[in-house]
């Protein structure tokens, strides 16, 4: 049996199995999940709250903005507190004061420190007892947490209101006044804010961990890191070494084989591909890209000015019009939107490529493609926006306005036309590649590179259907579930797949690398990866109302993830060697340097910075903190950024291969992006991640996302250092315009005798 074919039935096996396991996990965090009552009811009978004003509470959050205007169980924005642990917080000091006055003190605060521990043991009892009852599907508050429910619940209602009372408590989260129109539905928000409080601070039954797996820290009511978390770090960081261990052995094992010399083509074998129509109708793609990338980085901006001055933006008036919400909404979608625009783009150029096959209406499939997708933009924009401004009404949101979770916030509308028109892509890239992969003739022993791809392409378009598999009144715990299908599976797991591919088909056919090396390579490569990647999906949801085994299996399989990572340098040292292995190898510098980017940043982004906050006991504190930016920042775009724009340059080259490039552009674009990068790093979201886990440790996880704690100066003065790294992050971004828009503008031609030359 060839080891190639070996390897594709390993691969077979590992996704039958971990799809398996995931699955299955899926039906544990059902089964687990935090029960949302029909009723919440006082000790006397009195109704607090119902089950509709708990559901319809979510859906007023979700229109607003939902995880980009603060965060749940630690998922979203950063500015505004998260509104679980702020509840949490909020109510627990409410019924100690009470308490204390009933002993003739002032508040809970000006007890001594026997008194405090006394009335701190009798809160965690009434806080941590589960009062839900099955049966009745009602839950029973103390008269203390039953008084205290309305009083912090008027909080909520100022705050999301027009009240001149909590003026400054909105400018300080970046608010908008009157965020919440009516009365009424202030009042239901804020039992949507208790529900998820009650669920972090309730214990499971016959169990002394609370739903959410006693997230957050919260000192007052006994929120500490279950022994689990401890356990289970302990574990990924010895499957870590063990796993870093192993690939270190299969890396001095094959490498220490000898193989046959191989001949490198005397001149570029990519100059002799005849581009077809379809192919030069992708460039109008790569343009679409740098739009996208251009609006995010100013809206990226707009954000981090809104966290330092409040409702303002450089001084002007903005928060009324284009709140913070909706410019954080738009950052991160086009984050995704851009990158993988980008990889769509190469898709569509790579198929005809390979096969020299240009199908019937190739060319009208593909215009039409883009055409859907500056519709899907502009549509779902208007609507998240009309949706903020609470001008859409609330019962048309779902569909078309604003979902509210972080990296899924379309309309759903709008994600059935995206996986429509992501069904048209996979059609249009199959249909190209049909005639490599149906005999050896085209592509020979690189039909299983070939085979790769084109399902990576299948499961692009495929797996974007987990953004369709809640609906709007789906427990948060299951849309958590799918949601990190969504984000990890396939943002992080398929399209690094196919961009693998891509590459490895590139440098052999390029004539750089064997065919059969490289399809082995890949080929194990992505057995690695999905062997941490798919079951890694699970460290997003240890504290989403997940129980134990998830947690377990999260921490074990995210560990694995970091092991590729680890040996990332080798692959770097491969392309760099590639680079200058022949004179004509110059063309495509700055492609290559772009993937030793990659390369770079595949280790510090995804990999340190991953496994910093990816073990259970990192996760309990940093969760929701800057310190998940720093992975997100650094990992999305020096990851996938990088890769995505390395992609744009091979096809460029491609299309136009008798263009001189002004490399000066390039130098420019390159240098910018990964200093700007490491500035934006280092100056502001790692010492400010650092300053607030420490915060979270000391004081409790309400805290370190409190306005007290973030309108400190040191806070201030951080997000202000962030200005250098992201000037000099945009003009990188205009020196990459500016190079591709010099292939069109007055475009200078190589000499007829250049390839004769080369060779």
């Amino acid at each position: 049996m060839s080891s190639t074919r070996k390897l594709w039935i390993w691969l077979t096996a590992l996704l039958v199995v971990s799809f398996g396991v995931l699955i299955w996990t899926g039906g544990q965090i059902n089964d687990a999940k935090p029960p949302i009552p029909e009723r919440v009811v006082s000790e006397t009978g009195e109704t607090i709250y119902t089950r509709a004003d708990i559901e319809r509470g979510r859906q007023i959050w979700q229109s607003i903005g939902g995880m980009q205007l603060g965060s749940i169980w630690g998922h979203g924005g950063y500015v505004a507190p998260d509104w679980s642990a702020d509840w949490l917080h909020r109510e627990a000091v409410m019924v100690l004061d009470g308490w204390a006055r009933e002993t003739g003190a002032a508040d809970y605060a000006s007890l001594n420190e026997e008194q405090q521990a006394g009335l701190q043991g009798r809160l965690r009892s009434q806080m941590r007892t589960n009062t839900f009852d099955p049966a009745t599907r009602t839950i029973t508050l103390p008269a203390a947490r039953a008084a205290a429910v309305p009083l912090v619940s008027a909080h909520y209602e100022r705050l999301f209101g027009n009240d001149p009372a909590g003026a400054d408590l909105r400018e300080n989260y970046a608010m908008k006044n009157g965020t919440v129109a009516e009365a009424e539905d202030r009042r239901v928000l804020s039992a949507f804010f208790w529900w998820t409080a009650w669920a972090a601070t309730t214990e499971r039954p016959n169990d002394t961990t609370t739903y959410t797996n006693n997230w957050p820290n919260e000192p007052l009511v006994g929120n500490r890191p279950p022994a689990s978390t401890f356990l289970w770090s302990a574990f990924s960081v010895t499957f870590l070494l063990a796993g870093i261990a192993l690939l270190g052995w299969h890396h001095a094992v094959t490498h220490a084989r000898k193989e046959a010399p191989h001949d490198l083509p005397k001149s570029d074998p990519l100059r002799r591909v005849v581009v077809t129509p379809s192919m030069a109708a992708t460039a109008k793609y790569f343009w679409v890209v740098l739009a996208l990338f251009l609006v995010q980085i100013l809206l990226g901006a707009m954000s981090a000015h809104y966290q330092v001055e409040g409702q303002l933006v450089y001084g002007y008036e903005m928060a009324e019009i284009f709140p913070y919400s909706i410019a954080r909404t738009w950052h991160t979608q086009l984050a995704v939107l851009w990158i993988a625009t980008a990889w769509l783009g190469t898709g569509l150029y790579i198929a005809p490529a390979i096969s020299g096959h240009e199908p019937r209406f190739q060319k009208l499939g593909v215009n039409i493609l883009w055409l859907c997708l500056l519709i899907i933009v502009v549509g779902s924009f208007a609507g998240q926006w009309l949706a903020i401004m609470q001008i859409l009404p609330l019962e048309n949101n779902f569909w078309w306005g604003h979902q509210g979770w972080e990296y899924a916030d379309g309309g759903r509308f709008w994600q059935w036309f995206l996986f429509i028109g992501l069904m048209i892509w996979l059609v249009l890239v199959g249909r190209a590649l049909w005639p490599a992969l149906r005999k050896n003739g085209v592509g020979g022993e690189s039909r299983s590179i070939i085979g790769l791809f084109f399902l990576s392409t299948v499961a692009i378009g495929l797996f974007y259907a987990a953004a369709l598999m809640w609906g709007e009144h789906t427990h948060i715990s299951i849309v958590e579930y799918w949601r990190w299908w969504l984000v990890h599976l396939w943002v992080e797991g398929f399209f690094e797949v196919f961009a693998t591919a891509v590459i490895a088909f590139l440098f052999t056919r390029l004539g750089l690398i064997p065919v059969k090396t490289a399809t082995v390579a890949v080929l194990f490569a992505t057995i690695v990866f999905m062997a941490g990647g798919v079951l890694g999906t699970l460290h997003h949801l240890y504290f989403s109302g997940s129980p134990t085994p998830v947690l377990a299996l999260g921490a074990s399989f995210s560990a694995l993830e970091v092991v590729p990572l680890a040996y990332i340098g080798f692959e770097a040292y491969d392309q760099w060697r590639l680079a200058g292995s022949t004179p004509w190898m110059r063309r495509y510098k700055w492609p290559v340097m772009f993937f030793l980017a990659v390369a770079f940043w595949n280790l510090v982004g995804a990999g340190l910075f991953g496994f910093l906050i990816n073990p259970p006991l990192s996760l309990y504190y940093m969760q929701g903190l800057n310190l998940t930016p720093l992975h997100a920042h650094t990992a999305l775009f020096g990851v996938y950024g990088m890769l995505g724009v390395g992609l744009v340059l091979f096809c460029l080259r491609g299309m136009k291969p008798d263009l001189i490039w002004n490399e000066t552009w390039l130098k420019i674009s390159f240098w910018c992006f990964n200093i700007g990068l490491v500035m934006m790093a280092t100056l502001t979201l790692l010492p400010l991640g650092t300053v607030q886990l420490l915060a979270a440790i000391r004081e409790g996880y309400w805290f370190a996302r409190s306005e007290q704690f973030m309108q400190q100066p040191l806070v201030d003065l951080l997000v202000w250092m962030r200005v250098p790294g992201d000037v000099v992050f945009s003009i990188g971004a205009l020196a990459l315009t500016a190079f591709v828009a010099s292939l069109w503008i007055r475009p200078r031609y190589e000499p007829a005798s250049t390839e004769s030359e080369e060779g």
